[in-house]
């Protein structure tokens, strides 16, 4: 029995279906996946030339000291995943887990939204979403729906003014999301999503968790993935650069997500 038809077996079998997703599972729908310098750099060549890699400009302080720059970056991204259309994965995964008694839920640190327009009805953002916002100042813990188009400059990938505000105080406003080093994201949204995950698990029986695209740079999605599974041993983990699973029973498939999908539908 190949790894596939282990795969499809489990699904076929599952009580329930936890889709685990990292930056992998929106390559195929044409979303760039940043990885390292170089990947990052090719999706966005205004910031080789500033010589800015993910990680500097992913960096809440840019808002305080320079909006203009991190709304560029964040007013871009927030364009380009408004226009994405989820690849056809997304689907199969929803009409997979529709099935099992016990249905499916999304975990992801992904902040597109991806799984929102693809129909999925409950999904726990555990990096918060772009198609939301806070106050920087946090004159409010109030969490509002992101509805502004960010113009910016191609050239400089600087945004132009009026840059996203406040409702209540008038100050700038950022997006709801976790970035690195980031001690004033307010996760009550995504809180209340993870409790909601964690009381459908309690719940469910015969769990199969489907693990797509998550990377070992930053393990959020895989260590969850892993827990879910723990006493199941159902984890399939489909990454083409970093599958193996080092803990516990699992299937392991090196191939990309619209690849293995379409694969397992065929199975």
């Amino acid at each position: 029995m190949t790894e596939l038809d282990r795969a499809a077996e489990l699904i076929s079998g599952a009580g329930a279906l936890l889709v685990c997703a990292g930056a992998g599972m929106g390559v195929d729908s044409g979303l760039p996946d940043f990885r390292g310098t170089t990947g990052f750099w090719r999706a966005y060549p205004p910031y080789a030339r500033l010589g800015l890699c993910f990680e500097e400009l992913a960096d809440p302080r840019h808002f305080a000291s320079d909006p203009a720059l991190a709304w560029g970056f964040y007013g871009h991204r927030l364009a380009l995943y408004r226009e994405t259309v989820p690849h056809r994965g997304f689907q199969l995964l929803l009409e997979w887990g529709s099935r099992t008694p016990g249905g499916v839920r999304v975990f992801t640190s992904n902040v597109d939204g991806q799984f929102q327009r693809a129909g999925f009805p409950f999904i726990a953002e555990a990096h918060g979403s772009i198609h939301y916002l806070q106050c920087l100042d946090q004159c409010t813990d109030v969490i509002w729906p992101t509805d502004v188009q960010v113009v910016l400059d191609v050239d400089t990938m600087r945004a132009e003014p009026p840059l996203p505000s406040c409702p209540r105080c008038g100050g700038l406003a950022r997006p709801n999301i976790l970035m690195f080093g980031d001690f004033s994201w307010l996760p009550s949204r995504t809180q209340a999503q993870l409790d909601e995950l964690t009381s459908w698990r309690r719940d469910v029986r015969d769990l199969v968790v489907v693990e797509i695209g998550a990377g070992q740079a930053v393990p959020t999605v895989r260590r969850y993935a892993e827990l879910a599974s723990a006493s199941s041993g159902a984890l399939i983990r489909i990454n083409p650069r970093e599958p193996e699973i080092r803990h516990g029973r699992g299937v392991s498939i090196a191939a990309g997500a619209l690849e293995t999908l379409d694969a397992l539908k065929m199975s």
